[in-house]
Protein backbone atom coordinates (compact mmCIF):
# COMPACT_ATOMS: atom_id res chain seq x y z
CA UNK A 1 0.00 0.00 0.00
CA UNK A 2 1.39 3.37 -0.58
CA UNK A 3 2.23 6.19 1.71
CA UNK A 4 0.66 9.04 2.25
CA UNK A 5 3.90 11.29 1.50
CA UNK A 6 4.68 8.85 -1.95
CA UNK A 7 1.15 9.31 -3.27
CA UNK A 8 -0.15 12.92 -3.39
CA UNK A 9 -0.34 14.67 -6.42
CA UNK A 10 0.42 18.52 -6.61
CA UNK A 11 -2.54 20.06 -8.86
CA UNK A 12 -2.18 23.21 -11.02
CA UNK A 13 -4.22 23.92 -13.72
CA UNK A 14 -2.66 24.88 -16.80
CA UNK A 15 -3.49 28.16 -17.40
CA UNK A 16 -3.60 29.23 -13.55
CA UNK A 17 0.33 30.51 -12.16
CA UNK A 18 2.85 28.89 -11.01
CA UNK A 19 3.17 27.65 -7.14
CA UNK A 20 6.34 27.34 -5.03
CA UNK A 21 6.85 23.47 -4.16
CA UNK A 22 5.70 23.01 -0.19
CA UNK A 23 7.67 21.20 2.10
CA UNK A 24 4.93 19.38 3.53
CA UNK A 25 2.58 16.55 2.03
CA UNK A 26 -1.32 18.28 1.65
CA UNK A 27 -3.89 17.54 -0.30
CA UNK A 28 -4.56 18.81 -3.32
CA UNK A 29 -7.88 20.91 -3.27
CA UNK A 30 -10.63 19.82 -5.73
CA UNK A 31 -9.91 21.66 -9.44
CA UNK A 32 -12.28 23.89 -10.38
CA UNK A 33 -14.75 23.13 -13.56
CA UNK A 34 -13.57 24.88 -16.93
CA UNK A 35 -15.56 26.01 -18.75
CA UNK A 36 -16.40 23.88 -22.52
CA UNK A 37 -14.79 26.97 -24.17
CA UNK A 38 -11.58 27.26 -22.58
CA UNK A 39 -10.72 23.77 -23.13
CA UNK A 40 -8.06 23.14 -26.02
CA UNK A 41 -5.85 20.43 -26.77
CA UNK A 42 -2.75 22.20 -26.12
CA UNK A 43 -1.95 21.28 -22.81
CA UNK A 44 -2.65 17.62 -23.57
CA UNK A 45 -0.39 17.74 -26.64
CA UNK A 46 2.36 19.32 -24.40
CA UNK A 47 2.44 15.35 -22.29
CA UNK A 48 5.12 13.44 -22.29
CA UNK A 49 2.56 9.98 -22.06
CA UNK A 50 -0.30 8.38 -23.41
CA UNK A 51 -3.50 10.32 -22.72
CA UNK A 52 -6.54 7.70 -22.22
CA UNK A 53 -10.48 7.81 -22.73
CA UNK A 54 -13.18 5.33 -22.99
CA UNK A 55 -12.56 2.69 -26.03
CA UNK A 56 -14.75 2.63 -29.30
CA UNK A 57 -17.24 0.83 -27.92
CA UNK A 58 -18.67 4.20 -26.90
CA UNK A 59 -20.27 6.90 -28.97
CA UNK A 60 -21.63 9.76 -27.36
CA UNK A 61 -19.71 13.43 -27.08
CA UNK A 62 -16.07 12.89 -25.89
CA UNK A 63 -14.66 16.35 -24.37
CA UNK A 64 -11.65 17.62 -23.44
CA UNK A 65 -10.82 18.97 -19.29
CA UNK A 66 -8.21 20.06 -17.01
CA UNK A 67 -4.51 19.55 -17.89
CA UNK A 68 -2.78 19.55 -13.73
CA UNK A 69 0.97 20.66 -14.54
CA UNK A 70 3.78 20.66 -11.73
CA UNK A 71 5.57 24.01 -10.73
CA UNK A 72 7.74 23.30 -13.74
CA UNK A 73 5.13 23.22 -16.40
CA UNK A 74 5.30 19.83 -16.84
CA UNK A 75 2.11 18.31 -17.50
CA UNK A 76 1.33 15.31 -14.97
CA UNK A 77 -2.21 14.60 -15.50
CA UNK A 78 -5.38 15.37 -17.36
CA UNK A 79 -8.90 14.30 -17.47
CA UNK A 80 -11.39 13.64 -20.59
CA UNK A 81 -15.01 13.49 -20.44
CA UNK A 82 -17.50 11.35 -21.91
CA UNK A 83 -21.23 11.55 -22.16
CA UNK A 84 -23.37 14.76 -20.66
CA UNK A 85 -21.38 17.63 -19.46
CA UNK A 86 -21.84 17.72 -15.84
CA UNK A 87 -23.00 20.42 -13.73
CA UNK A 88 -21.91 20.80 -10.13
CA UNK A 89 -26.02 21.17 -9.54
CA UNK A 90 -26.43 17.80 -11.09
CA UNK A 91 -29.07 15.12 -10.30
CA UNK A 92 -28.03 14.64 -6.94
CA UNK A 93 -29.97 18.36 -6.24
CA UNK A 94 -32.32 18.83 -9.52
CA UNK A 95 -33.12 15.46 -9.92
CA UNK A 96 -32.33 15.90 -13.72
CA UNK A 97 -30.50 13.15 -14.95
CA UNK A 98 -26.77 12.96 -16.06
CA UNK A 99 -25.07 10.01 -17.96
CA UNK A 100 -21.38 10.54 -17.71
CA UNK A 101 -18.02 8.97 -17.63
CA UNK A 102 -14.36 11.09 -16.50
CA UNK A 103 -10.85 9.23 -17.35
CA UNK A 104 -8.23 10.71 -15.19
CA UNK A 105 -4.73 9.97 -16.86
CA UNK A 106 -1.38 10.34 -14.28
CA UNK A 107 1.79 10.32 -15.60
CA UNK A 108 3.89 7.37 -13.52
CA UNK A 109 6.34 9.49 -12.06
CA UNK A 110 8.72 8.76 -8.75
CA UNK A 111 10.29 10.90 -6.06
CA UNK A 112 12.08 14.18 -8.13
CA UNK A 113 13.42 17.35 -7.59
CA UNK A 114 11.35 20.25 -9.07
CA UNK A 115 12.28 22.04 -11.77
CA UNK A 116 13.79 24.96 -9.73
CA UNK A 117 15.35 23.05 -7.80
CA UNK A 118 14.31 23.84 -4.25
CA UNK A 119 12.31 21.40 -3.64
CA UNK A 120 10.95 17.81 -4.65
CA UNK A 121 7.82 16.41 -6.50
CA UNK A 122 6.19 13.66 -5.11
CA UNK A 123 5.87 10.53 -6.61
CA UNK A 124 2.19 9.12 -8.49
CA UNK A 125 0.64 5.95 -7.89
CA UNK A 126 -2.81 4.13 -7.93
CA UNK A 127 -3.91 6.38 -5.05
CA UNK A 128 -3.08 9.23 -7.26
CA UNK A 129 -5.64 8.55 -9.87
CA UNK A 130 -7.92 7.20 -7.08
CA UNK A 131 -7.30 11.10 -5.21
CA UNK A 132 -8.21 12.88 -8.68
CA UNK A 133 -11.54 10.91 -9.60
CA UNK A 134 -12.71 11.21 -6.38
CA UNK A 135 -12.09 14.89 -5.93
CA UNK A 136 -13.76 15.28 -9.47
CA UNK A 137 -16.83 13.40 -8.83
CA UNK A 138 -17.71 15.46 -5.35
CA UNK A 139 -16.91 18.62 -7.70
CA UNK A 140 -19.78 17.35 -9.81
CA UNK A 141 -21.79 16.79 -7.04
CA UNK A 142 -24.52 18.62 -4.39
CA UNK A 143 -26.60 17.09 -2.10
CA UNK A 144 -30.23 17.61 -2.33
CA UNK A 145 -31.68 20.00 0.23
CA UNK A 146 -27.88 22.11 0.75
CA UNK A 147 -27.82 25.43 1.08
CA UNK A 148 -25.38 27.15 -1.57
CA UNK A 149 -23.64 28.77 2.02
CA UNK A 150 -22.75 24.98 3.30
CA UNK A 151 -21.00 23.41 0.30
CA UNK A 152 -17.80 25.01 1.12
CA UNK A 153 -17.43 23.35 4.51
CA UNK A 154 -19.13 19.89 3.08
CA UNK A 155 -16.90 20.37 -0.04
CA UNK A 156 -13.92 20.82 2.32
CA UNK A 157 -15.11 17.86 4.63
CA UNK A 158 -15.74 15.09 1.68
CA UNK A 159 -11.98 15.72 -0.40
CA UNK A 160 -10.33 15.16 2.86
CA UNK A 161 -12.32 12.27 3.44
CA UNK A 162 -11.59 11.11 -0.30
CA UNK A 163 -7.75 11.58 0.24
CA UNK A 164 -8.01 8.83 3.09
CA UNK A 165 -10.11 6.92 0.93
CA UNK A 166 -7.12 6.90 -1.85
CA UNK A 167 -4.93 5.99 0.43
CA UNK A 168 -6.27 3.27 1.69
CA UNK A 169 -6.92 1.23 -1.40
CA UNK A 170 -6.87 -2.10 0.11
CA UNK A 171 -9.12 -1.25 2.81
CA UNK A 172 -13.21 -2.38 3.33
CA UNK A 173 -14.61 0.60 0.90
CA UNK A 174 -12.74 -0.83 -2.03
CA UNK A 175 -13.61 -3.81 -4.23
CA UNK A 176 -12.09 -5.19 -7.34
CA UNK A 177 -13.06 -4.61 -10.87
CA UNK A 178 -11.38 -5.94 -14.01
CA UNK A 179 -12.13 -3.77 -17.37
CA UNK A 180 -10.27 -3.67 -20.32
CA UNK A 181 -7.19 -1.62 -20.91
CA UNK A 182 -6.18 -1.43 -24.78
CA UNK A 183 -8.23 -4.53 -25.17
CA UNK A 184 -6.05 -6.18 -22.30
CA UNK A 185 -8.43 -7.29 -18.78
CA UNK A 186 -6.86 -4.88 -16.50
CA UNK A 187 -7.64 -4.93 -12.06
CA UNK A 188 -9.08 -1.36 -10.94
CA UNK A 189 -10.08 -0.37 -7.64
CA UNK A 190 -13.66 0.00 -7.02
CA UNK A 191 -16.28 1.88 -4.91
CA UNK A 192 -19.70 3.67 -5.58
CA UNK A 193 -21.35 6.35 -3.20
CA UNK A 194 -24.61 8.59 -3.64
CA UNK A 195 -22.46 10.74 -5.77
CA UNK A 196 -22.09 7.72 -8.10
CA UNK A 197 -18.79 5.55 -9.25
CA UNK A 198 -15.00 6.23 -8.72
CA UNK A 199 -12.09 3.31 -9.48
CA UNK A 200 -8.61 3.59 -10.24
CA UNK A 201 -5.79 1.01 -12.18
CA UNK A 202 -2.52 1.37 -13.84
CA UNK A 203 -1.64 0.41 -17.17
CA UNK A 204 1.17 -1.03 -18.94
CA UNK A 205 2.18 2.23 -20.91
CA UNK A 206 3.57 3.98 -17.93
CA UNK A 207 0.15 5.77 -16.89
CA UNK A 208 -2.11 5.23 -13.84
CA UNK A 209 -6.00 5.51 -14.71
CA UNK A 210 -8.58 6.99 -12.81
CA UNK A 211 -12.38 7.47 -13.90
CA UNK A 212 -15.50 8.52 -12.35
CA UNK A 213 -19.14 9.18 -12.95
CA UNK A 214 -22.70 8.68 -12.73
CA UNK A 215 -25.40 7.65 -14.68
CA UNK A 216 -23.54 5.44 -16.87
CA UNK A 217 -22.45 2.02 -15.46
CA UNK A 218 -19.19 1.30 -14.95
CA UNK A 219 -19.15 -2.52 -15.27
CA UNK A 220 -19.52 -2.27 -19.64
CA UNK A 221 -16.70 0.11 -20.22
CA UNK A 222 -13.63 0.05 -21.60
CA UNK A 223 -10.40 2.44 -21.76
CA UNK A 224 -7.46 2.96 -24.42
CA UNK A 225 -4.95 5.14 -25.19
CA UNK A 226 -6.56 8.50 -27.58
CA UNK A 227 -5.11 8.19 -30.99
CA UNK A 228 -6.40 11.60 -32.15
CA UNK A 229 -7.51 14.45 -29.71
CA UNK A 230 -9.61 16.36 -32.39
CA UNK A 231 -12.25 13.74 -31.34
CA UNK A 232 -12.32 15.53 -27.93
CA UNK A 233 -12.62 18.88 -29.37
Amino acid sequence: METTSSSRVRTQTATGPAQEPQTTAQPPEAAAPVPAARRTAEGFLAADFPWYGLDEAFTGPRWLMQVGTAADGTVEHGSTGHGDEPSARGEIATGEKERFAVVVTVASNPVRRSGDGTGTLEATSVSSAAWLAGSGLLAYSWPGQMDHSLRSDWLDQQTEAAWELADDLGGEDWSTLSLPVDGEPTQFHYRESEFGWVLAGSTGSGVHLGAYGRGMSAYGLGFSAIADLGTYE
